[in-house]
């Protein structure tokens, strides 16, 4: 049975967490951390060994307004004034102290300037950009305050890229650019994709505030160094580095380790085809040598920075036309490096989470990945394993402590319907392992199964289990087949557009995807077996074609008619006495009925709530009754009972947009909770009619002008698919197994919604539907054989009695067949020029009938418009019909 947590123990700890965190944010402001404020002027030193410019605030690529104090360490300042400095830049995070062993040993030759970057170290910690782009602006400000002309530039890590930027935003100050353990190419920082790394470092970000505000640490957190790196690493953008680089002219010297774990050896290879000119120094050492071995890199460092001075270092003029080409080629994909330690971790911690999102995805992303030779297969499989495994492992959770009234809120209930656990209830409590294996080889299965299983297991030791071993047998066969196939997305990169190419390549794989698991369903699943059944049925008959398959042969043949009857709106001329174009869209129907005379005898007793922004009122045989604007959802029911009150009506009662088609939000209620909801839900001008019990048929009826008596053009018969129930099967399988309900199977379920489980007595008939309308479910077939004198001269009656109408059709509900024949009947709707004779989705009948009725149908219609017309009836222009259509209102 589920766990019933402790709600008056977890709402303890709840009260204890919130007050211990109350008390420690009050103790943060109280006692907030200190931040360096030292400002020294320039040329002082502080016992720290700092000395302080100020410089404008750099936002973006903006000088802005205001200062901040930069520290810097400034070694040997009475060095000659002849040569460069040497300006060294630290990395993130950290600060000038990086340099305190290396720095006096250079100092020996010449003067070195060491600065901390806006936000670490003694300078101004809470800037607005913490880029490497600004940081280089800040740096061009400050080599500006110190009147430097001339410097030789070292960025270590992460200062590498703002020694680049600073390359290219002073280049006349600039002699060399040593790049020490350094950044660069975007392609070899952590996963290699900007929108990647930007979301792990935004992810960083997020979790550094987090611990930060809802952890209590009484201040020991509060750490500017913590925000200051996480932002650096999240502001920055590393893609433009390529093109600095390839820009770049003086000499550089690329100093990397061939073991960093940090920066990959193998970026010294690619920036030195960047840089040809490039001097490359790469030793068998980690990313922290300029620490470990400060004199030997002194060394090197200053051999390099001497040639610089005696112009022997060689500069991009002196490079061949072949390294000038190879520099300018695209990066080779078998050149990028090998994902190891910290960004093999990330890589592991990304794949995992992106399989929160979605778990086929991250498998081919890993795929893809060893295919590259980025990674290794045993890495790729856990990092999408543990994310597999956790997030199952949550939703089986979250069902077991959480259960059912979960499924009300966001965001289960977007990805879990109540009728879905309903349906499967007792599958789950006893067959727990086989469920498991079976949604794992079901992609898209498994977010409600688990969470049924949480609801209804009776082993919740066992289903964790269950899903560690369906995790580690499915995910290595995913990611395998995505590496077996990754190889051949590799060779489409290198002889063709690889971005193109991998994503259709990734597209057709997650179609394959759908459709084996659409498969595997149809194999194991009766319910899924008949839903496959109705999608090809739905395929393969024009009957449910949707609208803008079946209509573009109609729509050309409207147009051709237009052309030659010279005037493609005249049709909106055949029901002058009907707005809006003859009735093409949006028209009244409240007011049609009004037109036809409400009477006892042909036409059935109606009546308009009108709930727009506009108005709100009740018309009770009285067109000038109306009530302010603003009436409450209490006043529009109120003014609905009245009305069923006063004309003597029960429920059921029917409900219909004034305004709508092909059954759009009808509905028949049968209680004040369903009215009231359904007014609630529906804020438009509203019908409400009488309930007409019977039969429910469509006659299409049309009149030419200079005609006395009008013709009946087809009858539909309109039938309410009825099952009869077995007392074994649930009215979902009685759908899913009937040859004609399976075609909508879908609708009629999601329509019946909880009742789709309900097991139907033997004999007991279970109606489907109740709106005549075939997009709802109705069965259309042609009626034409209770077409008789009385029933023609009864509606054309009532027609004539409409003055300005001449072609549309009327819904009507009649006792029995008999009764229409003799012209007994109700009418609940009429539609104008836009109704079709849906006589056509008679089964019996092919596309190419359907056609030849409806193109009839549109000649009529054109010639009572062009009789109308030459009677001084004027035709809407085709400007107002297209606005007409498009935005419904006219």
């Amino acid at each position: 049975m589920p766990v019933k947590p402790n709600r008056r123990v977890a709402r303890m700890l709840l009260i204890i967490y919130v007050f211990i965190l109350l008390i420690s944010t009050i103790a943060r402001f109280v006692r907030p951390i200190a931040l360096p404020t030292a400002s020294g002027p320039a040329g002082v030193i502080e016992p720290s060994g700092n000395q302080f410019v100020q410089v404008p605030v750099v936002d973006g690529a903006q000088i802005g307004p205001g200062q901040i104090n930069i520290a810097y360490k400034d070694y040997n300042p009475s060095a000659d004034p002849s040569q460069p400095v040497l300006l060294l830049i630290h990395g993130s995070p950290g600060s000038s102290g990086a340099f305190d062993r290396i720095a006096p040993i250079l100092a020996q030759r010449y003067r070195v300037i060491a600065p901390d970057m806006p936000g670490f170290g003694n300078s101004t910690q809470r800037i607005p950009d913490y880029s490497i782009k600004a940081h280089a602006q800040y740096m061009a400000l400050l080599l500006a305050q110190l009147n430097i002309h001339k410097t030789h530039l070292l960025g270590f890590s992460m200062g590498g890229g703002v020694v680049l930027h600073l390359a290219e935003l002073a280049p006349e100050r600039v002699q060399s650019v040593t790049m020490l353990s350094a950044i660069g190419a975007q392609e070899f920082e952590l996963l290699g994709n900007y929108q990647l790394n930007h979301l792990i470092h935004g992810g960083q970000l997020v979790l550094f505030w987090l611990l930060q505000n809802l952890t209590p640490h009484f201040g020991m957190l509060d750490q500017p160094t913590m925000n200051s790196y996480a932002r650096n690493f999240y502001d920055s953008d590393q893609r433009p580095l390529r093109d600095i680089m390839l820009r770049y002219q003086k000499p550089m010297l690329i100093y990397q380790g061939s073991m960093d774990p940090l920066v990959p050896g193998e970026i010294a290879a690619e920036h030195k085809r960047i840089v040809p000119q490039a001097e490359v120094m790469l030793r068998d050492s980690n990313h922290f040598m300029v620490f470990q071995d400060s004199a030997g890199t002194a060394v090197h460092l200053l051999d390099f920075w001497g040639r610089v001075d005696k112009g022997q270092a060689k500069t991009r003029a002196e490079v061949t036309v072949s390294e000038r080409a190879a520099a300018e080629a695209p990066l080779n994909p078998r050149d990028l490096p090998r994902l190891v330690g910290i960004a093999s971790f990330v890589m592991i911690l990304a794949l995992g989470l992106l399989t929160f999102v979605n778990e086929d995805f991250a498998c081919i992303t890993a795929g893809v990945l060893v295919a590259q030779g980025r990674t290794d297969f045993l890495p790729a499989v856990i990092g999408c394993f543990w994310g597999i495994f956790v997030s199952d492992w949550l939703i089986f959770l979250a069902g077991r402590h959480l259960g059912r009234p979960a499924l009300k809120y966001r965001p289960l209930k977007w990805f879990i319907k109540e009728s879905d656990i309903d349906r499967n209830q007792a599958r789950y409590a006893k067959r727990d392992a086989w469920i498991v294996f079976l949604s794992r080889i079901i992609p898209g299965s498994r977010v409600p199964t688990y969470f049924a299983l949480g609801m209804f297991s009776r082993h919740a030791w066992r289903v964790p289990i269950y899903l560690a071993i369906a995790a580690a047998l499915w995910t290595p066969l995913l990611v395998g087949a995505a590496a077996f196939l990754g190889g051949e997305m590799l060779e489409m990169y290198l002889t063709s557009n690889f971005l193109l190419n991998l994503g259709i390549a990734i597209l057709l794989i997650l179609l394959a995807i759908n459709l084996v698991s659409k498969l595997l369903r149809a194999l194991f699943f009766l319910r899924e077996r008949r839903l496959l059944v109705s999608w090809w049925r739905r395929l393969t008959h024009w009957e449910f074609w949707p609208m803008w398959r079946f209509y573009p042969p109609v729509i050309a043949y409207v147009l051709w008619l237009g052309l030659k009857h010279r005037g493609l709106a005249l049709f909106t001329a055949a029901n002058p006495g009907i707005p809006n174009g003859g009735g093409i869209v949006g028209e009244s129907k409240i007011e049609i009925l009004r037109q036809l005379g409400v009477k006892h005898g042909d036409v059935a007793r109606a009546d308009l709530i009108a709930a727009s922004a506009d108005l709100i009122g009740v018309r009770k045989n009285n067109p000038h009754t109306v009530l302010q604007r603003g009436a409450a959802r209490q006043t529009r029911v109120a003014q609905a009972l009245a009305f069923m009150q006063t004309h003597g009506y029960d429920y059921p009662i029917a409900l219909k947009p004034d305004v709508g088609e092909r059954g759009t939000s009808a509905m028949i209620v049968r209680s004040d909770a369903e009215l009231t909801q359904y007014l609630t839900d529906h804020e438009d001008a509203t019908v409400i009619q009488e309930y007409v019990p019977g039969l429910e048929f469509g006659v299409f009826y049309y009149r030419y002008p200079h005609e006395s008596v009008g013709h009946i053009y087809s009858v539909t018969e309109k039938r309410f698919p009825v099952l009869i129930g077995d007392g074994v099967h649930t009215l979902e399988h009685l759908i899913l197994a009937d040859e004609r309900t399976v075609c909508m199977a879908e609708f009629y379920i999601a329509k019946q919604g909880e009742k789709a489980a309900r097991v139907p007595a033997l004999g007991e008939r279970v109606q489907l539907v109740e709106i005549g309308a075939h997009s709802k479910g109705t069965v259309f077939f042609d009626g034409a054989w209770v077409i008789t004198p009385a029933l023609e001269a009864a509606i054309d009656r009532g027609s004539q009695r409409y003055r300005g109408f001449h072609f549309g059709r009327y819904d009507v509900r009649t006792p029995s067949a008999d009764d229409l024949k003799r012209g007994n009947f109700k009418v609940i709707e009429l539609n104008g020029v836009s109704s079709e004779s849906t006589s056509i989705y008679d089964p019996k009948h092919s596309v190419f009938d359907a056609y030849r009725i409806l193109f009839k149908q549109w000649r009529i219609a054109f010639g009572i418009g062009a009789a109308n017309r030459a009677a001084g009836i004027i035709p809407i222009s085709i400007i107002s019909l297209i606005w007409g259509l498009v935005t419904g209102r006219w």
